[in-house]
């Protein structure tokens, strides 16, 4: 299936896209292909650290350009790593990206295309590759692939190949935030803010790990920036208590005073996860292991945070499905600071980070390996990658103008289409806010019939009918309430559901 929509990219770059793709498919052999750094045959097992933050998009990071947050610690990382930045979210919502990560499938084959739904423990996961080869594995802080409830005990038998745990299913209660530690079921609670405290173990367990013969795999994954916004600690609020955030201009006016209170908050809890990452980016040095360490940091989606008058996720707007994406590897690709184009989406993290370690990649993987493409030693093939929506729930449900989609985004467009056809088509590059959508308009029929005919086949290639979202739940036996469920976004620290 990846071949044939290989091809298929090939000719789509080649014939529809025309000089202006051209340049483009130009650009990523020549800005995407690095320079091969010295492969230390020494390092054919890397410890990997994977962190993930909660709803944190790609335009709030200050290695990125954004001048107003401050996030000191990444921008140094981003100076001796690989900055992918055309990572998307395929599908921009939580445990649809974690069953991605673990799996490198798509929601449609692991069937976790919404919210608190468990991941089938038959499945081949990374950290069941890592464990038989040898490795030590952990996991610390959020899961929610376990559907069990969010605040159950999770059994050793749907841990999916970790043995070190510290973990809840979900909580955005980040100031009195519990969890399972081991095979107790005793409900623990970390120390004051979760993020910082989770970091702090993360560093521990780095420390403690690399005195071992065995190479070590620990996963990291953080609530925050996710809303509450305003319970980030106090230390970071005030760094932008007196500041007046540039809003963006997709931002309409009757949200701005709500949004400028949201971002201030919002950059404080990023501030915070990067002072957490800073501490395990010390402890990696400390241990004298960085050179044969992969650090990863991303998000599983992004935030809207009032662009195009919306919140949250789910939808296909850069502000929801683009994710930051550091790829820290001094062994592949020196100490230097490069960027890729690469469309890097969910289920390509897994298999890259196989083919990064040398390891097999097994045939249930659906994602890409990219990893020789960022070593240099293979072209890129790929040229659009996909997103969806299977079934718009909570603050997107359909009563609140949600709909099912499907799309492509390439170096320079967002298309998507919905049940009745096409829907948005937007050029990136001239129009980075996405203010003008271009579908049905003239000049921009030919493009569109392109990525429309695209899309198509890549859909037919990953066996996704683009059925009414409702068929895919009775599919999965899963119920109404679920996928009409108010999320936990509209949650209040004791987890009772708010009126916004």
């Amino acid at each position: 299936m990846i071949l044939i929509a290989e091809q298929g990219n090939l000719y789509i770059m080649q014939n529809c896209m025309l000089m202006k793709i051209s340049h483009l498919f130009f650009t990523v052999l020549t800005v995407g292909m690095f320079t091969p750094h010295a492969f230390s045959q020494k390092s054919n097992k890397p410890n990997i650290v994977v962190v993930i933050a909660d709803q944190w998009r790609a335009q709030t990071t200050g290695y990125g350009g954004n001048k107003d947050v401050r996030t000191p610690n990444l921008n140094a990382l981003a100076q001796t790593s690989v900055n992918i930045k055309n990572a998307v979210a395929g599908m921009p919502v939580c445990t649809p990206f974690r069953g991605s990560l673990l799996t490198g499938q798509y929601p449609l084959t692991t069937g976790l295309f919404m919210n608190d739904v468990m991941l089938d423990t038959n499945k081949v996961t990374i950290a069941d590759l890592y464990r038989n080869a040898g490795y030590n594995t952990g996991f610390i802080g959020k899961w929610h692939i376990d559907g069990h409830g969010r605040s159950s005990f999770i059994p050793e038998n749907r841990r999916h190949g970790f043995e070190y745990w510290k973990v809840l299913e979900c909580t955005h209660n980040y100031n009195r935030s519990a969890y399972y530690s081991g095979d107790s079921e005793k409900k623990l609670f970390w120390d004051g803010y979760d993020a910082l405290a989770q970091s702090e173990d993360a560093a521990k367990f780095i420390a403690d790990h690399a005195k071992s013969e065995n190479p070590f795999m620990l996963f990291v994954s953080l609530g925050p920036p996710h809303d509450p916004y305003p319970s980030a600690p106090e230390q970071f609020k005030v760094l932008y208590r007196d500041k007046t955030i540039p809003l963006a201009p997709n931002i309409p006016v009757e949200m701005q005073k709500k949004i400028q209170v949201d971002i201030k908050n919002y950059y404080a809890h990023i501030s915070a996860l990067d002072h957490g990452i800073g501490k395990i980016m010390a402890s990696i040095k400390n241990a004298g292991i960085d050179n044969n360490t992969i650090f990863i940091f991303t998000s599983d989606h992004g935030d809207l945070m009032g662009a195009h008058g919306q919140r949250n996720k789910q939808q296909p707007y850069e502000e929801s499905i683009r994710v930051p994406f550091l790829l820290h590897y001094p062994d592949a690709f020196g100490n230097t600071k490069r960027e890729s184009p690469i469309l890097l989406n969910s289920p390509d993290i897994m298999p890259t980070i196989l083919g990064l370690s040398n390891m097999k990649i097994p045939g249930s993987v659906e994602g890409i390996n990219y990893s020789e493409v960022l070593k240099g030693t293979r072209k890129n093939k790929r040229k659009e990658t996909l997103i969806s929506c299977v079934q718009p729930f909570g603050q997107w449900s359909r009563a609140n103008g949600g709909r099912e989609y499907r799309g492509l985004v390439t170096v320079q467009y967002t298309f998507v289409r919905d049940l009745k056809g096409p829907w948005l088509l937007f050029d990136n590059n001239n129009d980075p806010y996405q203010l003008n959508n271009l579908v049905g308009k003239k000049a921009s029929l030919k493009i569109q019939r392109c990525l429309d005919k695209t899309l198509l086949r890549r859909l037919k290639a990953t066996h996704d009918e683009f059925l009414p979202g409702m068929q895919y739940v009775k599919r999965w036996n899963y119920t109404v309430d679920q996928s009409e469920t108010v999320p936990y976004v509209n949650l209040n620290y004791e987890g009772k559901p708010i009126k916004e």
